[in-house]
């Protein structure tokens, strides 16, 4: 380092993806000063090798499936997806891996940028290795919040460490479509990537410990597991991987089963952890292991603050998004990063002391109620809330309503729509608790689902709420008649 600068801000954000962008952006709105630090592209994982690549690459294969179902369209459809052409509009969409226009808006928002490392060294204190070089020693007057994402967890496979694989990084910037591909896991990304690639042309094979999307309910995964198989995608579940090398020409040889299977690319997307290593949390006696936050605490509103005793006034660690390890979704970072900002000003403010109250401006009650998740296959798969079975095994008095989506905008949609839905009602109440959506579109429905179940809305309300005709979402009509209403 050849210069050590000292600043200080209001606010110190690590990590400047779309959570730490939104903290700072909310500290600035309510009169504070703020300064992100990054070592990486402005707008993160999800900007350039999550979220928007991975739907990029989906999207056209979904298109070109939906015509190719239409009476009419069936007939006009002679092609295939091209390849190449996907990859250039995820490029675009990507902004070509260039975080410029990203850096305009932190400028136009009056948020300070300085690319480099950060590292906590003390109560309110960051240190800096710039990537100019230069060393930066940064003060916060009242926050520093962690807003370092996730990254992927590698399972101890026999081999893995010694053959070269792609993470989801590898996999949504690919520059080319592998002839074959090994997904390794069976969760919302292994599933997308599976698909993906499979209709760009790639000879896939997914291997999953468990079954697939075990986190939703089985009868939304099958039809998940049915839409894979259709697109040529060889499924292997419950399964463990027993070995895998390299090759003398590069590719990738994975055993399991006595089989062995020969790839171009192996993708390994067996989940992730929050990023919190070399971030000093240590420094402030906080304790992270395995990429857990063991003594940052949790208050009843969801935010997640560090130590108040550590000879400062009041708290002043804070984390959000993935790095917190609740919610590992981007909406819901936003979320938490939307609080977060809000109750570092609040205090900062003196209007808010204590715990915030449930439901409050900077709360993160929703993380405990109503999260919201799509599974961008074909079909898709859309939740809130808890399953049947997650809410039985919580203890609640609940009763399930499940049927097949079979009303008059499915058949529109498609002549063999495929789809299924599920209720989780909470007796006590008479509200829904939980909603789950299987089948091609049904994303759309969400957020419907998602009002209902925040605002505690009663069923005999929900019941004049009128579906529009004739669209998908007269399945709430059939799931509200199956219950009774």
């Amino acid at each position: 380092m050849t210069a050590e600068s000292s600043r200080e801000f209001d606010v110190i954000v690590i990590g400047a993806g779309a959570v730490g962008e939104n903290v700072a952006d909310r500290v600035v709105r309510g009169g504070l000063t703020a300064v992100i630090v990054e070592s990486e592209l402005v707008g993160g994982e999800c900007s350039y090798w999550a979220c928007i690549p991975s739907k990029a690459l989906l999207r056209p294969g979904t298109v070109l499936h939906d015509a190719q179902v239409i009476p009419g369209a069936t007939e006009a459809i002679k092609g295939t997806v091209d390849a190449q052409a996907v990859l250039k509009h995820r490029d675009w969409f990507t902004n070509n891996w260039q975080d410029g226009s990203q850096v305009d808006w932190l400028n136009s928002a009056g948020i300070e940028l300085i690319r480099g490392r950060g590292r906590i060294t003390g109560p309110r204190e960051v240190q800096v290795d710039g990537l100019d070089g230069n060393s930066y020693a940064l003060k916060a007057h009242h926050a520093v919040v962690i807003a370092t994402g996730s990254t992927p967890t590698i399972p101890g496979i026999d081999g893995l460490q010694d053959t070269p694989f792609w993470t989801t990084r590898g996999a949504t910037a690919a520059k080319e479509v592998p002839q074959d591909f090994v997904v390794l896991g069976g969760g919302v990304a292994g599933v997308e990537m599976a698909q993906a690639f499979a209709r760009l042309g790639s000879a896939v094979t997914l291997i999953a410990r468990g079954r697939l999307l075990s986190s939703y309910p089985e009868e939304a995964a099958n039809l998940v597991l049915a839409g894979l198989r259709a697109d040529g995608v060889a499924v292997h579940l419950h399964t463990d991987v027993e070995k895998v090398e390299k090759n003398d020409d590069g590719s990738v040889a994975v055993m399991f089963d006595g089989t062995t299977v020969t790839a171009e690319k192996l993708l390994v997307a067996s989940g992730r952890h929050p990023a919190l290593a070399d971030l000093g949390l240590e420094e402030v006696g906080v304790e992270a292991r395995d990429g857990k936050p063991l003594r940052l605490t949790t208050d009843p509103s969801g935010l997640v603050e560090g130590p108040a005793n550590d000879g400062t006034s009041g708290l002043w660690l804070y984390a959000a998004g993935d790095a917190a390890g609740k919610v590992l979704l981007t909406h819901q970072g936003k979320y938490e990063a939307r609080a977060t900002g809000d109750a570092i000003v609040a205090r900062a403010n003196g209007e808010l002391r204590g715990t915030p109250e449930p439901w409050s401006p900077w709360a993160h009650t929703a993380n405990d109620h109503a999260v919201p998740s799509v599974v961008f296959t074909d079909p898709e798969v859309a939740s809130v809330g808890p399953s049947l079975e997650q809410a039985l095994l919580q203890g609640k008095n609940v009763t399930g309503v499940e049927l097949p989506i079979n009303v008059s905008g499915s058949q529109l949609h498609s002549p063999d729509y495929k789809g299924w839905a599920q209720i989780v009602v909470d007796e006590d109440r008479k509200v829904i608790l939980g909603a789950t959506f299987a089948g091609p579109g049904v994303a759309e429905l969400l957020h419907s689902a998602t009002i209902a179940v925040v605002g505690e809305v009663r069923l005999d309300r929900l019941w004049h709420a009128v579906p529009s005709y004739p669209t998908i979402s007269e399945v709430w009509l059939r799931l509200l008649e199956k219950y009774g209403l």
